[in-house]
């Protein structure tokens, strides 16, 4: 089994297929070469022509012709390929990508098809030399490929279905008769399109792709373009005919081949949308096709470009690794980020499942239309599908308060942008292990909230125009950076803007700013800026740590209700209060200094309103980020959330919450038994009106139906009486009914959480965890299940997540987290970890030596990973929070429950 994992769950997100030697194996020799790769053909002594990662850029493809014929019975799939090739420099040699796959014969033709041998043979076959740890195939011609000229490649390959969950994959699910059935599928993103054919495997090398499949009649075959048409061949065997795609990136590149069931809508401008799911599934699909369609109207509108192909196909694919993947045209998914079930399926989950399709919908056309040039900017790609997420979702579906999500978003980052460990939006990345590290927080999360920022100082308007400027002008290309700030740029701008540059406050009109200055200094530096806020009477001095940032300022006063974006002056400004950073629309940390932080508690305890809730959101976190960073004394946090009593909103009351939570399981974790008895004894008291007035249904708002969820969980693991007789209740009812009645969805996976306590409850969830046909009610049990105090229950879990039948492959970083996350189970998850290496990457935990002696111990496997990085600094951070904190919240405590 491939390395899993497990870091952006339990701290990255990455799959890792192997780690490869900083060293590059660029001579060709007689030593036998890796599993599925075969001693070149005819080497006669050549040397591999090429030393570089990256591929030359002199010879150009332009048209693949893809011939497949997978066998779901053997596991193995045959193939061929012919590529229209464009020589730009005289050359002997084609050079391209290649991994695992057999080699059965190579030749090169001209443009009247003709073999370019010396002699007419029968079987021209030309040499064929492997460079494994480049993953790339050097094709000689023993006639030279002349600058200017156009020539057909052609490749006959072979290969098992790859493990895991890259390149040509084998996915299974069970019938409810308890049936295996097997399907095929593809996930080439970043570097894997290599697995299932020879090709030029890089982002820029976009081509056209006419693509053949052959089935077994039981069989449907699904690619980026629709099927012309269908031919018989001998033995019974279908060939599908896909019509030739887009000029598109080989890693968008994508073919199911399977026994799925569809539903089928059109949009507005006629494009078909159809979503497919196991059989049993089908009833599951109606919501997604619902979203898909709205989201490919209202996108087309928002871009004003038409969706370019005639199809949209979302596929729900039962192995998976990631949560879903933008494939032009046949976009694939997780089952739990399409599939959505009325019955089982929270707010939450339909939350998740809307949000997920607008992301790969808009990457139709931020990264497939318009495409990265090289992976370092991936977020240009990733950036905006997140952001694009909240944008489409607010107007699609205003009702899911999506707005509210954004600041989470933000403060992700933040979290992660303040390790040592972080990195710049764009950065250096070459090897495919590199590559693959660039899908992580700082791509998505940071991405999306610098050009949330970006919006908000352009204004809307100007920010719209100037992205679909950019779209139009590199639209089947590629880009970079530059040639967006670019695009932005020239969209005339409107007003002024007070921006924060070194030490000063600048007020710039617009058509005097400097764009790429401005966002240089965020995407190509890491860390997240900090700015003390001191007032001097009615003035307000501002200063920036490091000095590194050109930093948009908004701020809100007493005196208005406006936010304001120029300077305060002595003369006509005389506020009581200050909130720097309005609604959180700027990536940056705010610390007031001197009595700033009473002043804002405060405000808070006697007039929370007079700021918006996203202020109020923003301060909380502002507030304990300073703690964490050693800049404000932990009492004065929890002193500015001693409103919270008084707070209406969902969103600020989570996030103070949240941080109280969190600390709990931190002091759980450490065994100091009574500083975490007086936290749970405190925030049960404090939370007690909010808790009692929940219900346990699926009534109200979004809003409220998620501070439901997240109020009663909270309750009942710290153990409030009435939070558990009324689960236990509800509970045994379920037990009664022989698990067929269905719990409101809201409070399903606290009821199940109560009832695993017991070994009844825990084995009969168990065996409906086997069963079900919703993964949504399957990853609520699973989080149940982890969270017995039963070691030996949770040592089986894990075991059956090592073996892949029970609990599916993918969901063993996600087990692995939440096993972790029990205090009965973090140091079992560790040891699991480190046991079964070979098929894990690292995680957090808080016993920082004998991590950093683990790591040791694999320096030269983990020296190549950022998470190695990230999980210590991580565990640093916590451990530093405990030294400072520990006291001062004990202390603090003690003085709240007298």
């Amino acid at each position: 089994m491939a390395l899993v994992k497990l870091l952006e769950l339990l701290l990255c997100s990455f799959f890792l297929v192997g780690c490869h030697s900083s060293q590059s194996s660029q001579q060709v020799s007689s030593a036998p070469h890796p599993k599925g790769e075969p001693s070149p053909l005819g080497e006669d002594n050549l040397s591999f022509p090429w030393s570089r990662l990256r591929l030359p850029r002199y010879i150009i493809p332009l048209h693949y012709h893809l011939v497949l014929q997978p066998n779901l019975t053997t596991l193995r799939f045959t193939g061929s390929v012919q590529i229209q090739i464009d020589v730009q420099n005289n050359s002997n040699w084609v050079v391209l990508h290649s991994k695992g796959l057999q080699i059965s014969k190579a030749t090169i033709l001209d443009h009247n098809f003709a073999h370019l041998t010396d002699q007419v043979v029968l079987k021209p076959v030309l040499p064929v030399l492997h460079n494994p740890s480049h993953e790339q195939i050097g094709i000689f011609s023993p006639r030279v490929l002349s600058s200017g000229q156009k020539y057909f490649l052609y490749i006959e390959f072979g290969a098992e279905f790859a493990e895991g969950f890259y390149g040509f994959y084998k996915s299974t699910y069970k019938t409810s008769k308890g049936e295996t059935r097997t399907l095929a599928s593809t996930h080439f993103e970043p570097t894997s399109a290599r697995m299932a054919f020879p090709c030029f495997d890089e982002p820029s090398f976009k081509a056209n792709f006419s693509i053949q499949i052959r089935r077994s009649p039981q069989y449907i075959s699904l690619s980026n373009m629709p099927i012309v048409k269908t031919v018989e061949l001998h033995g019974g065997l279908l060939e599908d005919h896909f019509a030739p795609s887009v000029k598109m990136s080989t890693y968008l590149v994508a073919f199911v081949i399977c026994d799925f069931k569809s539903v089928t809508a059109t949009t507005t401008s006629g494009i078909k949308v159809s979503i497919y799911a196991a059989p049993e599934k089908w009833e599951q699909t109606h919501y997604a096709l619902e979203v898909a369609v709205k989201m490919l109207d209202f996108y087309e509108e928002y871009f004003n470009i038409p969706y370019p192909l005639p199809k949209q196909d979302l596929i729900a694919i039962p192995d998976f690794q990631s949560g879903a993947m933008e494939n032009w045209g046949l976009t694939t998914y997780r089952e739990t980020s399409l599939l959505y079930d009325p019955l089982t399926s929270s707010v939450s989950d339909k939350l998740w499942v809307t949000m997920v399709i607008g992301h790969e919908l808009a990457h139709q056309w931020f990264g497939n239309l318009v495409t990265m040039k090289w992976w370092n900017d991936i977020w240009l790609n990733e950036g905006f599908a997140r952001y694009m997420e909240f944008i489409s979702a607010e107007a699609t579906y205003p009702n899911l308060k999506v707005e509210e999500y954004l600041l989470h978003t933000c403060f992700a980052a933040i979290g992660h942008d303040s390790l040592n460990s972080s990195r710049p939006i764009s950065s250096p990345a070459e090897n495919p292990t590199q590559i693959k590290e660039m899908f992580d927080t700082v791509s998505y999360e940071k991405g999306a909230c610098v050009l949330h920022m970006l919006r908000h100082f352009l204004t809307d308007e100007v920010f719209q125009s100037g992205i679909v400027r950019y779209l139009r002008k590199y639209s089947f290309g590629n880009a970079q950076n530059q040639d967006l700030w670019d695009s932005l740029a020239n969209v005339r701008l409107n007003g002024r803007f007070l921006f924060f540059v070194l030490s000063k406050a600048y007020l710039f009109a617009g058509e005097h700013l400097d764009l790429t200055a401005i966002m240089n200094t965020w995407t190509l530096q890491k860390g997240i800026p900090l700015v003390t806020v001191t007032r001097k009477g009615p003035r307000l001095l501002l200063r920036q740590h490091s000095f590194l940032w050109h930093i948009p300022l908004t701020y809100r006063t007493d005196t208005s209700s406006i936010i304001h974006r120029h300077l305060m002056t002595s003369t006509s400004e005389e506020a009581s209060w200050v909130k720097i950073n309005s609604d959180m629309t700027g990536y940056y940390v705010v610390h007031y200094e001197d009595d700033g932080w009473d002043v804002m508690a405060k405000l808070m305890r006697e007039n929370h309103t007079a700021l918006s809730y996203k202020d109020r959101t923003h301060l909380i976190h502002n507030a304990f980020q300073l703690v964490s960073a050693g800049h404000l004394s932990l009492n004065k946090a929890m002193d500015l959330i001693g409103y919270l009593q008084l707070e209406k909103h969902t969103v600020p009351l989570l996030e103070g919450l949240g941080y109280l939570e969190a600390f709990y399981n931190l002091i759980e974790k450490i065994n100091e038994l009574e500083l975490t008895k007086d936290l749970g004894r405190y925030i049960l008291h404090f939370f007690r009106a909010v808790i009692d007035q929940q219900t346990w249904s699926d009534s109200g708002s979004v809003s409220e139906r998620r501070l439901r969820s997240e109020v009663l969980s909270l309750a009942c693991h710290l153990d409030y009486p009435p939070c558990l007789e009324r689960a236990n209740q509800h509970f045994q009812e379920w037990l009664q009914s022989n698990g067929t009645l269905n719990l409101p969805t809201d409070v399903a996976e606290t009821v199940y959480s109560v009832g695993a306590q017991h070994d009844h409850g825990w084995n009969s969830l168990l065996d409906t965890y086997k069963i079900s046909l919703s993964e949504a009610q399957k990853n609520k049990i699973l989080q149940a299940l982890t969270s017995s105090r039963d070691t030996e229950k949770l040592q089986r879990l894990l075991q059956l997540g090592l073996e892949g039948k029970v609990i599916r492959s993918q969901d063993l970083s996600s087990l692995i987290l939440m096993v972790a996350r029990n205090p009965k189970g973090h140091y079992l998850a560790w040891n699991f970890v480190k046991k079964n290496w070979d098929e894990l990457v690292e995680k957090l935990v808080f016993q920082l030596l004998p991590v950093q002696l683990f790591f040791e111990s694999i320096k030269e496997q983990a020296s190549q990973l950022r998470a190695t990085q990230i999980a210590l600094d991580n565990m640093k951070k916590n451990i530093r929070w405990i030294q400072r904190n520990l006291e001062i919240l004990r202390k603090w405590l003690n003085e709240q429950i007298k």
